[in-house]
Order: C-alpha cells, then structure tokens, then sequence
C-alpha cells in the first residue's frame, strides 16, 4: 500500500528559468519523498506508525539571498547555507477535530549553493538536489547532527535514502566533514 503523500513544492520567483531545468517537478520530488517515506525503519516513522491521511510537506527551491535571510532570521548565522529544515513535529501544533495528514514541515534549499557544492563534488545538480533534500527529509523526522560522529551516522542513512531512488553521490566523508559550516 503506498503512502499518501501531499507534496507542495515551490521555488523563489527570482531563479532564473534556465537554473530550474525539469529539477523541480512536483511529480519527481514526490517519487522520491514518497520513496523515503516506504524505507523508513519502524523507529524512524513519525509517532510509531504511518498515519492514515499520510503526510504533507514542502519542498522549497530558492536563491543564496532569500536562504541567507531564513539562516539569519531562524538560526542567526548571517551566511547563505546550503538546506534549511522547518520541522513541524518539534512544535506543539493543537490537535483540532478534523483529520488531516501528518504535517512534517518544509525544506528550503538554496539552488545556488548546491550548483557550487556539486561541481566541487563532482557530481550532477539533480544528485546534489536530492541529497540536500534527503538531509532535510531526516531533519524532519528528528535526526540531528551536533558532532561529527551523528554527522557521519546521518550522511550515511542519507547515502541509503539515495539508493533507493536509484542516485549515487560521492561521499568523500573527509571532505564533507572538513567543509561542513558549524
């Protein structure tokens, strides 16, 4: 039985047309969500169990400008980053009488930092895309990263979430660790 999932994604209006390229069809991001979704472990589901109105999320794609101003506003770094998570599951949302899907929160990812970190990784946008958003995913479900140890842990439950939507990147762990913005 597949999982419901309702996807938004959105991108900031100011990209460029050219730098979108296909990468932000709601139809592919909802493949590979809904992918994770079904290859989480039983602890690592939301409450213990898939709900029955499944989940909802967004996915938003944007520049170095409006990602800097999110990292400053919530997580006061003044610098552009490369993904930003807004879990909706660490705040007290009151429960109302009308069933609706599990809201998992939004991942914003900034298209520009993730073109320079795949060309220095070596590897397609799509993949770098795609792992950014796989960092995000795991972010909303609770996983953190305060050393480099739970780093090294997540970025290898990330490597899995790949794999089971057929994208390989270079983990090159030093290199990650080493270029990893506290």
């Amino acid at each position: 039985m597949a999982i419901l999932l309702d996807l938004s994604v959105q991108h900031h209006e100011g990209l460029a047309r050219d730098h979108l390229n296909g990468l932000v069809s709601e139809a592919m991001w909802c493949d590979r969500l809904q992918a994770w979704l079904e290859n989480l472990s039983p602890e690592e589901i939301p409450q213990g169990h898939h709900p029955p109105l499944g989940y909802e999320l967004c996915l938003r794609f944007t520049d170095d400008a409006e990602i800097c101003q999110l990292n400053r506003q919530y997580r006061h770094k003044d610098q552009p980053t490369d993904v930003l998570a807004f879990a909706a599951m660490e705040s007290e949302i009151p429960q109302i009488g009308v069933a609706l899907p599990l809201s998992l929160g939004d991942i914003v990812i900034s298209l520009d930092t993730a073109q320079r970190q795949a060309q220095r990784l070596g590897h397609s946008l799509d993949s770098e895309l795609t792992w950014l958003a796989a960092h995000g995913f795991l972010h909303l479900l609770g996983w953190d990263h305060p050393d480099d140890e739970s780093l090294a842990v997540m970025l290898q439950r990330q490597q899995q979430l790949l794999a089971c939507v057929e994208i390989a990147v270079n983990l090159d762990l030093p290199l990650i660790l080493s270029k990893t913005p506290s």
